[in-house]
């Protein structure tokens, strides 16, 4: 389990910068016996949400320790509004506890000795009684807990000890905020809910917050900006419909949920129609895809996320779809409300997600002959 950081000094909101820019540039080795990972990102951040989007392992939590002041890069700066928190050139490291900037853990650490009031109040120590007693409850009432004040974490549900683990990183009033997974473990309505509280809290106080995650959902529902991390790496960054709904890179793309990945040769091209046709593998289907740069001959990767393609039991005329590729069904899997088709197409596999009533009407079962439908612009290319 991570150890809170210690308590950062709290400011009066007038103090406090109306919007920040969070700079981190930053490099770390970790040498072990399956060969060393690096560390070495460059990146800024501006008041709102970006999101720190990556498989496990990519850097994303040693790269919010690092901010935070929990773990020293070999070498590079982190400032909040101008202000170096740490530069290997200056000599500069400022004190976790200083440096003003909230975190919030995806186990939270929260204190389970004290009450919700006591750990939000934690880091108010330096205050006199009665402001710690004022700017808890003012927290406490904006993200709707005041009620649980007495009550300690094991008490209490795992979205109000969210609640609690957001409010007592908030009430210092930080200049930015790290958030890992904080949301992992809770289900749709009361993450909405509490994205909604951080959203409104934020539009008064307009700092960076750095949000983690490897769900695709969270990235198009929260962030203004998103930061893709491989091998501790920025392999992507931009709006996330720019990077997430049209990757260029495989790793972009597996994350997105690209179930689809296959490797193609450019057959033809039809400017004059936006279009061209690649060859899938070495197989025989060959798929209308959308007019990128590339040449005859010139080797790509096609994505095409599963709950895009469709089935047809019989051969469909008349679309405006111009991939209709014949197969036949390998297996199906059940996926909680959702079925899974693996159909093969003369050696090229598609993934198809369905409803169990698609299922269910079209009488679906292995071996059975089937035709997918591809739409031209839900082929994403990439380079290889």
């Amino acid at each position: 389990m991570k150890t809170a950081p210690a308590p950062q000094t709290a400011l009066p909101i007038s103090a406090q910068a109306i919007s920040s820019e969070l700079e981190v540039r930053i490099r770390k080795r970790f040498p072990n016996p399956e060969g060393s990972f690096n560390l070495n990102v460059h990146f800024r951040a501006l008041a709102g949400f970006t999101i720190l989007f990556g498989a496990s392992g990519a850097g994303k939590t040693t790269l919010l320790d690092c901010i935070a002041g929990l773990s020293d890069p070999d070498d590079g700066r982190v400032a909040v509004g101008g202000e170096d928190l740490y530069d290997s050139e200056k000599k500069r490291n400022v004190a976790a506890w200083k440096r003003r900037i909230g975190y919030v853990h995806q186990d939270l650490a929260l204190f389970p000795h004290l009450t919700a009031g006591e750990n939000v109040a934690y880091g108010l120590r330096t205050l006199s009684a009665a402001e710690r007693q004022s700017r808890s409850r003012e927290i406490l009432e904006a993200f709707r807990i005041d009620s649980l004040r007495d009550r300690r974490p094991a008490q209490i549900s795992g979205g109000e000890r969210q609640r609690v683990a957001l409010a007592r990183a908030l009430v210092t009033d930080p200049r930015a905020l790290l958030l890992d997974e904080p949301l992992a473990a809770l289900d749709r309505s009361t993450k909405s809910s509490l994205v909604g509280d951080l959203r409104q809290w934020n539009q008064h106080h307009r700092v960076p917050i750095l949000f983690v995650t490897h769900n695709g959902e969270e990235v198009f529902a929260l962030g203004d900006e998103v930061i893709v991390l491989d091998a501790g790496r920025i392999v992507a960054q931009g709006r996330p419909h720019e990077v997430m709904r049209a990757p260029r890179l495989e790793t972009v793309a597996n994350l997105s949920g690209f179930e689809n990945i296959f490797d193609a040769t450019v057959l033809a091209l039809h400017e004059d129609r936006g279009s061209m046709i690649c060859r899938l593998g070495s197989g025989p289907v060959d798929l209308v895809t959308p007019l990128v740069g590339a040449e005859v001959g010139s080797r790509l990767r096609v994505g095409v996320r599963a709950g895009d393609l469709l089935l047809a039991t019989e051969k469909p005329h008349g679309l405006s779809a111009r991939n209709v590729v014949p197969g036949k069904i390998q297996r199906l899997e059940q996926r909680d409300v959702t079925v899974s088709a693996m159909v093969d197409c003369g050696g090229t596999e598609f993934e198809v997600h369905i409803t169990l009533a698609a299922r269910d009407a079209l009488g679906l079962g292995p071996g059975k002959a089937v035709w997918v439908v591809v739409k031209t612009y839900s082929c994403h290319l990439m380079g290889m």
